[in-house]
């Protein structure tokens, strides 16, 4: 059994090469569900449905969000409809704080009114959203919910959420606080980053089939954003110290001090990391063994194997998803 942790972009393109490496019948990918947002009723959710659609052969590998092709209409016409009513379409309605602790509990501190609908969603992907919202709606859980939605895509890997509670990532900034979405998608990462909470994270409970992954491991964190994609995993209880006890390893989104993509670099330092390889070695305190590019000469006190993370290809996915293997290897002491 091997067991992936997944967020943002990062390990799902790692993921595509990596059914070749590691057998996809013995594979788990836990999905963070802190970028998860509900926009007007609807429950979105960013990590699990890349994962969804890259595994299912309908994700649009272009932007790596949402299904390839999709249709329009109803964004379109939602977006013109908001615009005629003197709306914003593109400014992100976050609900008060009444509303946002009021009815379905999963999509506490999520709560967008689509009056403004700021990210674009499709007309396939947006019927995924809406059986998962009315399956939750019937009384089961994300991991049930997800489980469904994978044997409908024809998963090969066993997709779980990391918890079936809500845990909101919410980034503080001199102007006030923003969910993710809206400092990511609509703010574009612009905004100045104090601080991030994951908010929820207290009192959340981690999935038991995600607890059992990371215990039954190995474990590999693929090049996710330490901060907002993997962080909601820890702030669960019970997730960490599961992955203290497995073994686990890390591949840097950092060459040294220089971030793949995203914002991860700006994060990192709101919360006290350096931004940089060895800023992901301290936030990753847990891990065993890291995979590092061939240009970062950081110098780690863990077993390292460097290769060409780049991850533009399913070859270059394979490659990465190799040195894990061998990573592991050189973690357990054994010989390859």
């Amino acid at each position: 059994m091997t067991t992936f942790l997944a967020g943002g972009t990062g390990t799902p393109k790692l993921l595509a090469g990596a059914r070749r490496v590691f057998d996809p019948a013995e594979t788990t990918v836990v999905g963070n569900t802190g970028d998860d947002v509900a926009l007007g009723g609807l429950l979105v959710c960013p990590d699990l449905d890349t994962v969804l659609f890259e595994g299912g052969g309908v994700l649009d590998r272009e932007t790596w969000w949402g299904i390839a092709d999709d249709g329009s209409t109803s964004h379109d016409y939602l977006t013109d409809l908001a615009a005629a009513a003197d709306i914003d379409p593109d400014t992100p309605r976050y609900l008060p704080d009444d509303a946002q602790t009021a009815g379905r509990d999963i999509a506490r501190w999520r709560r967008f009114s689509a009056a403004s609908e700021f990210m674009f969603i499709g007309d396939r992907d947006r019927a995924v959203h809406t059986l998962r919202a009315g399956l939750l709606d019937e009384g089961h859980t994300l991991t049930e919910v997800t489980r469904r939605l994978a044997d409908a895509f024809d998963l090969s890997v066993d997709l779980v959420p990391m918890s079936n509670d809500p845990v909101a990532t919410i980034v503080q900034t001199p102007d006030g606080e923003q969910h993710f979405q809206t400092f990511w998608v609509a703010e574009h990462g612009d905004p100045t980053v104090e601080d991030v909470e994951f908010r929820g994270g207290e009192r959340a409970t981690a999935a038991q089939p995600a607890i059992k992954a990371i215990r039954d491991g190995p474990v590999v964190v693929g090049p996710s954003n330490p901060v907002t994609s993997i962080g909601p995993m820890l702030a669960l209880d019970g997730i960490a110290d599961a992955l203290r006890d497995a073994q686990v390893v890390a591949v840097s989104p950092f060459v040294e001090d220089e971030v793949f993509s995203g914002p991860a670099a700006k994060l990192m330092a709101a919360v006290g990391h350096d931004p940089s390889t060895a800023g992901v070695a301290d936030a990753y305190d847990f891990a065993d063994a890291f995979v590092l590019d061939t240009a970062d000469s950081t110098d780690l006190d863990r077993p390292v194997v460097r290769t060409d993370t780049s991850l533009d290809t399913e070859a270059d996915a394979e490659r990465v998803a190799r040195a894990c293997r061998d990573a592991l290897v050189a973690a357990s002491g054994e010989v390859a």
